[in-house]
């Protein structure tokens, strides 16, 4: 496998044939949401009215009469979180809305992904009963946990499952469950994150518990479930889930929040360190600028910093936190480009023992590896590769750990999957996603696992188009190149994973070009009828200096408002460029 990146071709998605039911919208927008799939205003309806009912879930019913108990007898609750975005997220909509529900006990330990791994392990189980709770509430975690409910159980524990990772062929013995990818789930939205999980929960609760007339008995007020929206958006955004109906809805409201100043101080805070203007904000600014800030902390030190963020009340307390999470996010980026330096290293060698066509699935393993980074590091490697990519790390006791980053039509749990099936003895633990997993195994089973991982990939890849696609949705005339456009494009989303933002592609003369920053390009471009001047932007350029005597240029890239010292105008966002 070339350690180089594999060269890209821009594939203009087809022009719809059809016109769609949609009234006012302007041609431009009306043909970007044809070409994914929308024809009706109907879809293009985000209110929260349009959500769909959250008694569709299964064991939604069983999950509630259980919290209901529990908030009502004075029951201790202890939720037991993951170590990403996702699951700060839905820890502090779990805690902050159970909470406001009347529970007079809630608090919540999140796993140190470097002592005791990802969720509801027999080890968490102990740490857990020290609390002295009586139910645990997991939250993005414990569809997987079989081995540590049934301590938890055998403690004497009631164990509610709340998760949305695909279920193995076992589901643990709690005492509810609810996922809506559990077979049979009625549940529309298969995407939904993990604080999407619990924000249903809440909708639910709310339900039953106003049906029984508790916050009048209570004497506390209702709460509106709205407050928490800009959290649940925070996290269904970071955790790169497909943003279907639902998804776009949540996002789309919790947005709203940010953007009227109704945010939590802990997520404004997030932004400001990262130099985006809250009261401006779009799905990409949870997803490339507050979303890895919180990240970094379950990746580096302990996640427990994060939901702190998230939870605190308090402007200046808000801003110190995220400074700190911003500086753990600075680290980061460091030890990721040594990790990627050292797994260029590795595929150059790879490239000499055996040709492209012979590696389908990567996996690399270096023993001085952060396993906290990990994760970025396959997804960078998977986008240069433009193939599924493991990357290992060493975690003590003769076991290293593995993220894996996988491409559309190679699902990558199945691939994990089908491994254990054949081989057990390879693999210790896995889970996952169709884009992405965690796994486990004994060092010694490195090789053989990777080997075995790439002809399992092979079999998934036969059929598929392996073309490195970036798919346009054509030229834009210079008349159609405005801030006008670019303003519409922007609120037109949220797009994200599964609704991908609009991306043009076109031939410009260069007029001018510059690096800035070290590593970005800064270009003037000439449309080619020469109509119109425009500024362009390419963010993280593989030797930016080799692109400053170009003078055609051909682009893929996305139309974006630029504001600097409140002056807005038109710039494009360069997604892939070639001379």
């Amino acid at each position: 496998m070339p350690h180089h990146p594999v060269p890209k071709q821009i594939v203009r998605r087809p022009v719809p044939q059809q016109n769609g039911h949609f009234s006012d919208l302007p041609p431009l927008l009306r043909r970007i949401y044809l070409s994914r799939d929308l024809t009706s205003e109907e879809e293009l309806d985000r209110s929260l009215a349009k959500l769909p009912s959250p008694w569709l879930l299964s064991g939604m019913e069983n999950l509630v009469s259980h919290l209901i108990e529990a908030i009502q007898t004075k029951k201790h609750l202890l939720i037991v979180a993951d170590f990403d975005a996702d699951g700060a997220t839905s820890c502090a909509v779990g805690l902050l809305g159970l909470e406001a529900m009347g529970a007079a006990k809630v608090s919540y330990i999140v796993p140190n992904r470097f002592e005791f791994g990802y969720g509801l392990t027999p080890e968490i189980v102990a740490v857990a009963a020290r609390h002295q709770p009586d139910v645990l509430l997991t939250v993005d975690n414990g569809i997987s946990s079989i081995e540590g409910v049934k301590v938890a159980k055998a403690l004497g524990l009631t164990v509610l499952v709340t998760d949305h990772h695909l279920p193995g062929t076992e589901l643990p013995e709690a005492d509810a469950i609810v996922n809506p990818n559990l077979a049979g789930d009625a549940f529309p939205c298969k995407a939904l994150a993990g604080v999407g999980v619990m924000f249903y929960v809440l909708m639910a609760l709310r339900t039953r518990l106003r049906e029984s007339g508790w916050f009048a008995h209570a004497g506390i007020p209702e709460p509106n479930l709205a407050q928490w929206l800009d959290l649940v958006a925070l996290g269904t955004v970071a955790d790169v889930v497909a943003l279907d109906r639902v998804n776009r809805i949540l996002v789309h409201q919790g947005l709203q929040r940010i953007r009227q100043g109704k945010a939590r101080p802990g997520i404004v805070a997030l932004l400001e360190v990262a130099g985006r203007k809250p009261s401006a904000a779009v799905a990409a600014d949870l997803g490339f600028f507050a979303g890895p800030r919180l990240n970094a902390a379950g990746r580096l030190e302990d996640m427990g910093q994060g939901i702190a963020c998230l939870l605190c009340e308090e402007s200046a307390a808000a801003r110190a936190m995220a400074t700190q999470l911003d500086q753990l996010n600075r680290d980061r980026r460091e030890i990721e480009e040594q990790m990627k330096l050292d797994a260029y290293a590795i595929l150059a060698k790879l490239d000499g023992m055996q040709r492209a066509k012979e590696l389908a699935g990567v996996c690399l393993f270096d023993a001085s590896w952060h396993q906290g980074v990990i994760g970025i590091l396959a997804s960078r490697i998977k986008d240069r590769l433009h193939r599924p990519v493991i990357a290992f790390a060493p975690v003590g006791n003769g076991e290293v750990k593995g993220s894996a980053r996988s491409i559309p039509g190679v699902h990558i749990r199945d691939v994990l999957s089908n491994i254990a099936a054949t081989r057990p003895d390879v693999l210790v633990r896995f889970g996952g996603h169709a884009l992405a997993a965690g796994l486990s195994l004994n060092e010694g089973n490195y090789m053989e696992f990777a080997k075995l991982f790439n002809e399992e990939v092979w079999k998934h890849l036969a059929g598929l188009d392996l073309a490195h696609a970036v798919h346009s949705d054509g030229e834009l005339t210079a008349d159609e190149l405005r801030l006008e456009n670019a303003e519409i494009l922007q609120q037109a989303g949220p797009w994200g994973q599964g609704f991908p933002e609009p991306v043009f592609d076109g031939e410009f003369e260069v007029v001018q070009a510059r690096v800035v920053g070290e590593k970005h390009l800064k270009l003037v471009l000439k449309t080619a009828d020469k109509k119109r001047m425009i500024d362009g932007i390419a963010f993280f350029v593989d030797d930016p200096e080799s692109w400053l005597g170009c003078q055609r240029i051909k682009l893929a890239y996305k139309l974006d408002v630029n504001e600097f010292r409140d002056n807005r105008t038109v710039q494009m966002r360069i997604e892939y460029m070639e001379a």
